[in-house]
């Protein structure tokens, strides 16, 4: 085995240790801010407070994610049925802000993610990945990660499965070192929030595979 393959069989377990760590003291010390943004949730969309989904993670397992809610529910009387058109205000400034992201934390405490990883997507998409974008699922998903730290949304789908890939064939504690540091300063700026001409993220629909095996 060489030294490179050792490093990266020894880490996962120290890697998650981390998580459990990290996780667990940060969900405690941000108890303060969770409560707030739970009941500003409650006050400006209603309940439920929790967004909850299936997300695809590590080998494709689905898991519950949990985030807090930024869009309204569809109703028939609303008429609306874009993403841009169910955020709410306070809703865009949760999502600039990573707030809502606070209760992913749980998910990393159970062990469904990594601090650190790429992001868990839908379901639907498992069957549209060409091979090599699959391999993204080879690792826990994570609630930062390399894509995240280059430009969240403001990348193409093509390029942001490139940093999933790099990531995971570049898995080791400098790599998550250097992506938790960077995600303070993107987090910071609010930068990528949004993809062009969209409110969050144009739906996958799939790559050509001759394109992405080029």
């Amino acid at each position: 085995m060489s030294r490179r393959s050792a490093r990266r069989s020894l880490y996962p377990p120290v890697k998650r240790a981390v998580d459990v760590v990290v996780a667990g003291a940060a969900l405690v010390v941000a108890a303060p801010v969770i409560g707030a943004v739970a009941v500003a949730v409650r006050r400006d969309l209603g309940s439920p407070v929790l967004f909850r989904q299936l997300r695809p993670g590590r080998d494709g397992a689905p898991f519950e994610l949990v985030k807090f809610r930024t869009m309204r529910i569809l109703t028939e009387a609303d008429g609306v049925d874009t993403d841009g058109e169910r955020l709410t205000p306070f809703g865009r400034w949760l999502r600039s802000t990573s707030l809502d992201e606070l209760p992913t934390l749980w998910n990393v405490l159970r062990g469904d993610m990594s601090l650190v990883g790429p992001r868990p997507l839908l379901m639907e998409y498992l069957d549209r990945y060409t091979p090599e974008q699959a391999r993204r699922h080879e690792v826990r998903p994570g609630v930062t990660g390399l894509a995240q730290v280059r430009g969240r949304n403001a990348l193409s789908w093509e390029e942001k499965f490139a940093a999933d890939v790099e990531y995971v064939d570049g898995l080791g504690p400098a790599m998550d070192l250097r992506i938790l540091l960077a995600t303070l300063g993107t987090v910071l700026r609010r930068h990528g929030i949004s993809a062009p001409d969209a409110a969050t993220m144009h739906l996958f629909t799939g790559s050509d595979r001759n394109d992405a095996a080029a």
